[in-house]
């Protein structure tokens, strides 16, 4: 309700005022964000255009935001994926567009205080393979449109954070602006490929060490070691 009445009153400005250096197109926006709030629908929901984004930017719009529907559910639910009024939220989810999980508060609780080796076969118990944290920050970085890479130290291992789509170059700035500056190559592995075959001599062994170079996709997951010169 917050945002159609954020709506209303500037369209009512808007109409009501002299016409001065105002957007033309600003109306026009917030007329169509009008009929989407009074059909219950998402300001988020829409594509829209470049000038209409611009016209639309700073109001800060809560149904524009990416939004995630998540269920508290019981730790018997957790495998069976089926409790008390799935089917009706499962289409509430469906008809606006938005992710649905599930999870459990009082397993993550025990979960986060397991030690890490028993944390694995825990899980293994409940018949899934995340924590529902784990799941809810993958749903989150997909809604944001964001992905993760890691850099490995002599005495740490870092994530950083960029948007999908981002090339090496650019990600290695995120790391330090002489590395993007200097940028040779990109020397990448897959955590997925580190995990499943637990040391670095055997992913080079099975090919799946890899030199990028500047115009390469970073990947969700990409474990980097940026080669550079400045």
């Amino acid at each position: 309700f917050s945002d159609l009445e954020i709506v209303e009153k500037r369209i009512e400005r808007l109409e009501g005022g002299k016409k001065g250096k105002e957007n033309p197109i600003e109306l026009p926006t917030l007329k169509k964000c009008q009929e989407i709030l009074e059909s219950e629908g998402r300001i988020g929901s829409i594509d829209w255009t470049p000038d209409e984004q611009a016209a639309l930017r700073d109001y800060g719009f809560l149904t524009e935001k990416p939004v995630i529907l998540v269920a508290n559910v019981g730790e018997e639910s957790l495998s069976t994926d089926d409790y008390p009024g799935k089917a009706e939220l499962a289409e509430h989810a469906r008809t606006k567009d938005i992710p649905l999980l599930t999870v459990s508060a009082r397993t993550e609780q025990e979960i986060s205080e397991l030690p890490d080796e028993e944390r694995d076969a825990f899980l293994n118990d409940l018949g899934v393979t995340e924590s529902g944290i784990e799941r809810l920050a993958r749903a989150a970085y997909a809604q944001l449109g964001l992905i993760s890479f890691f850099t490995v130290g002599e005495d740490e291992v870092r994530a950083w954070t960029i948007h999908q789509g981002t090339e090496a170059k650019r990600a290695a700035g995120k790391v330090h602006s002489d590395i993007e500056r200097g940028f040779i190559r990109a020397e990448v592995v897959s955590y997925e490929d580190l995990r499943r075959l637990g040391s670095m001599a055997k992913v080079r062994e099975q090919g799946l060490f890899r030199l990028e170079g500047k115009d390469y996709l970073m990947k969700d997951g990409d474990i980097v070691n940026f080669r550079f010169n400045v």
